[in-house]
């Protein structure tokens, strides 16, 4: 990638080192998201900013930290300082800094007073006013120490790993898990080869869930050019590996950030005054080649065309580094004794592939200044399909860069290092500190062959005792976290019982080993090594994922437009069509899993479940637990086509790991009458929407029907009616399938729903229409019984508190829309299964009304619209 000074306007917060840049997707003027930077050092001992200080043998120190909060709207190239509410950190610089959700996670430091506390302090950009909260995580943490890494894995787990603590280099990694209460500290043992103690090391999260960790400085004042993998298994294990290849040059105090596959490492110090030598300045570890590539500056590259003794822009340690919207950028550091208060921006051109057309660099709006001048400076007026940066030609790591060999050591990693001191905790040597004698090459250690772990999950299902509940509006509450999370019992669930008021309440897997080793594989993609997770590239369905995949960010178009054309879907149903054509019909899926009921095109409640229990991508989850949707994802809402396209983008993204089978509405002869029809031909044209319609359900025929979790729970759209009577049944069915074709077996699959409550046995009319049938619960029992399953859940039907038990807890409706059809004031639910097979309901509520200032709140005679007022509306309807 190129990187060019993005030249900011307003509040900029000037010469600093030692400080964090956190990036948070949508947000800001334009919805490009936002950058928050957080303290750091403003001066250095003996001088002031952007004054020359010789470095000594101790390396260069710093003064002057600061706690202030700096943000930078990213679409509008705009900085402003805020004053958050609420308890501040102390001053602090070399801390550590995470995203979490719409939080900014700040952890350790060291200030004028030395070590910082290790509290977490987490700063919430919900509510109108951001909001600084201390959180003391009780019990044995990470504690005081500065120097290390805070990053963010699978959009759950807070990992801190080593730095220093005042006394010595650390090697120890901690885990928080943000999703179990009360929050507590994990000390990790993990598998495979442990990386060396380190500080001043750098690491990053790819979007699946798996972290690296690159560089840093040894116990010996030593600088690293290792690269290690970490993940965490399904059966909660943690694993370590090492990276193929050796990185083209050691170095610490640099920055590390992932763009899709592509892990991109930049600046950093070699210890005795020395920076990194300009040919290794900028390097990249493309994660599904298995190679490095150096940016080589006589080929377009950041500084391409300098002249000999120039420094280009990237050289400098002790900066920061986020990622937005695929656009780097990079703030401040320390160069030749000197801080720097530059922003640069660099692009990784592959990943702007179907970028927002307009867009500069993918993030930047052309209208304003900074963005026109950053333009400029990469090479002038460039037609929209050319502005990826970079002049080189393309390779796995991106453009204007060389590839090293996967044994080829660049000899910047060998060469000698100055002297320096790990510094005190008062006064810690922070800048380029030096390291006597040779540098170490960072190369890892051959991880042996590992064999395989047996992990059996539980075969009795149980459902979960609480639902976890969040209520609709902001987060206004101290709680860190969680917002407005709530554990309630089942029984509050005043509806959710009504049907069961009559009645009383083994699979192997593969090591996922190191290259190299002999652990088996799976289907599903867990017995691949962790560094061999490939991630897919380019497409339509990239696309989607980037323009749709927003969830606290995503706002639905003013002019009803949709962001592909006719063709373009087309493309994205002949990917997934391929992918649905290999599937059987009944899924075999693994514990855990989500299970997502009814959505009918409210795509905000899909965005909303994502946003508060985890998404399937951009720093999700998806390495940890699967997806199913159990169908009717078109019709009735107003963004069917924003439903469906994301989710079958999702299935091409993760073709193991997301799982869709059919409803009732993926059917031409229903949706062509309840609403998706016409969406198709109001936003895409009367010809391209006509063809449209037909080819998505084309798609449809092709849908699983059903799908078996861990051999012990079933799960359809409808039900079991009265002619499914074993699995078999089902698994028969040839594909692709219409209604018509499909008889009374899909009729009952897709269509049926359970009696009234458990007092009505055997099978009864189905007010839904003639041939339709409702089952008891005897039905239930006796299929479960006959197939040697524990539970069925199914979804079909609109149930108030999105989730409904049957047949004495053996069935389970789901649905996930809320309010539906605007009118049902219902809650949306999904159901957690986790391996032990233990089925936890969370609820979200419907969000209020959208009423306009002045008008009056429905139901509310003069009344202005209030929150709590709908709120406490609903909640006498429905428990919440």
């Amino acid at each position: 990638p190129a990187f060019h000074d993005l030249p900011g306007e307003g509040e900029k917060p000037g010469p600093r080192c030692g400080h964090t840049l956190t990036a948070l997707e949508g947000g800001g003027e334009h919805g490009q998201g936002k950058l928050l930077l957080f303290g750091g050092a403003t001066a250095l001992e003996g001088g002031p900013a952007g004054t020359p200080t010789p470095a000594a043998g101790g390396g260069v120190r710093l003064a002057g930290a600061t706690s202030d909060v700096h943000v930078f709207d990213v679409g509008a190239g705009t900085w402003r300082r805020m004053q958050p509410a609420g308890e501040p950190p102390s001053p602090r610089a070399a801390h550590a800094a995470a995203a979490v959700g719409n939080m900014v996670v700040v952890q350790g430091g060291i200030g004028p007073a030395g070590l910082a506390a290790g509290d977490l302090h987490v700063l919430d950009l919900s509510p109108a006013t951001p909001r600084w909260h201390r959180v003391v995580v009780q019990g044995p943490g990470p504690g005081a120490r500065y120097a290390h890494v805070l990053a963010l894995l699978g959009q759950r787990f807070l990992i801190v790993i080593g730095g220093n603590d005042g006394r010595n280099t650390l090697d120890d990694i901690w885990a928080l898990d943000t999703a179990t209460k009360p929050y507590a500290w994990l000390r990790v043992q993990a598998d495979g080869p442990v990386p060396a103690a380190r500080m001043y090391a750098a690491a990053a999260a790819r979007s699946d869930g798996l972290l690296l960790l690159c560089g840093g400085r040894d116990t010996s004042s030593q600088p690293l050019a290792d690269t290690y993998g970490l993940a965490r298994h399904r059966d909660g294990r943690w694993e370590w590996a090492p990276a193929p290849g050796t990185a083209p040059s050691a170095r610490y105090q640099h920055t590390a950030s992932f763009v899709d596959c592509r892990l991109h490492v930049v600046g950093g110090a070699l210890g005795g005054g020395r920076l990194v030598d300009r040919e290794a300045e900028t390097a990249t570890l493309c994660t599904n080649a298995g190679t490095w590539s150096v940016q080589n500056g006589d080929e377009g590259g950041a500084d391409g065309g300098r002249q000999e003794g120039t420094t280009s822009a990237t050289a400098r340690c002790r900066h920061a580094m986020a990622v937005c919207g695929g656009c780097m950028f990079i703030y401040g550091g320390l160069r030749g004794g000197v801080l720097l208060d530059d922003l640069l921006a660099g692009s990784d051109g592959k990943a702007h592939e179907g970028a927002q057309e307009g867009l500069i660099g993918g993030v930047g709006n052309p209208t304003t200044p900074c963005w026109r001048a950053w333009q400029l400076a990469r090479g002038g007026e460039l037609p929209p399909e050319q502005m990826d940066i970079g002049g080189g030609p393309g390779g796995e790591g991106g453009p204007g860069l060389r590839r090293v060999g996967v044994r080829e050591s660049l000899s910047s990693a060998q060469q000698q290092a100055g002297s320096g001191g790990e510094g005190s905790p008062s006064t810690p040597s922070e800048g380029n500190a030096g390291a006597a004698g040779k540098a170490s090459n960072g190369r890892p250690p051959t991880h042996p062959s590992g064999g395989s772990y047996a992990s059996t999950p539980a075969t009795e299902v149980r459902l979960h005792n609480r639902a976890v509940v969040v209520a609709a509006g902001g987060s206004e509450s101290g709680e860190a976290f969680g917002g407005l999370v709530r554990q309630l019992s089942i029984d509050q669930f005043e509806n959710e019982a009504r049907r069961v008021s009559m009645g009383t309440p083994d699979a192997a897997r593969g090591l996922l080993a190191s290259p190299g080793s002999s652990g088996a594989t799976s289907t599903s993609g867990a017995g691949t090594p962790i560094l061999m997770r490939n991630k897919s590239m380019g497409g339509v369905h990239k696309q989607v994922l980037q323009h749709l995949l927003k969830p606290r960010g995503w706002e639905p178009p003013a002019d009803r437009s949709f962001i592909l054309r006719p063709d373009e879907i087309n493309e994205l149903c002949n990917k997934v069509e391929v992918l649905f054509q290999a599937e059987k019909s009944v899924l075999q899926v693994r514990a855990p899993v989500k299970i997502f009921g009814d959505l009918h095109g409210q795509f905000v409640d899909l965005m909303r479940l994502f946003a508060e229990y985890g998404s399937p991508s951009t720093a999700g989850d998806i390495n940890y637990i699967d997806y199913l949707f159990l169908g009717d994802y078109v019709d009735r809402g107003n963004h069917s086509l924003e439903t469906l396209c994301l989710l079958l983008a999702l299935k091409i993204e993760h073709p193991n790991n997301v799982h869709l089978i059919r409803g009732n509405h993926e059917a031409s002869d229903i949706n062509a009458l309840f609403g998706f029809r016409t969406e198709c031909i109001e936003r895409l044209g009367e010809g391209g929407g006509i063809f449209v319609w037909q080819r998505l359900n084309q798609v449809f025929n092709w849908l699983p029907l059903a799908a078996n979790v861990e051999g012990k729970i079933l799960c359809m759209h409808g039900g079991i009616g009265r002619c499914v009577a074993k699995i078999e049944q089902i698994e028969a069915v040839v594909r692709p399938v219409t209604m018509e074709g499909g008889g009374q077996l899909l009729m009952d699959l897709l269509w049926s729903d359970p009696t009234d409550n458990d007092g009505i046995e055997g099978l009864q009319p189905n007010a839904r229409g003639p041939g339709l049938v409702t089952f008891g619960p005897d039905r239930v029992r006796e299929f479960c019984n006959n197939n040697n399953l524990s539970m069925l859940v199914r979804a079909h039907e609109c149930v108030m508190d999105g989730f409904e038990r049957f047949a004495q807890g053996h069935l389970i409706t789901v649905f996930s829309a809320t309010n539906y059809c605007g009118t049902a004031n219902n809650a949306g639910a999904i159901l957690v299964v986790g391996r032990d097979l233990l089925v936890v309901p969370k609820l979200i509520h419907p969000l209020p009304p959208q009423v306009k200032p002045g008008q009056e709140s429905p139901g509310d005679e003069g009344g202005m619209y209030d929150d709590a007022m709908w709120m406490s509306r609903i909640n006498e309807e429905r428990p919440p």
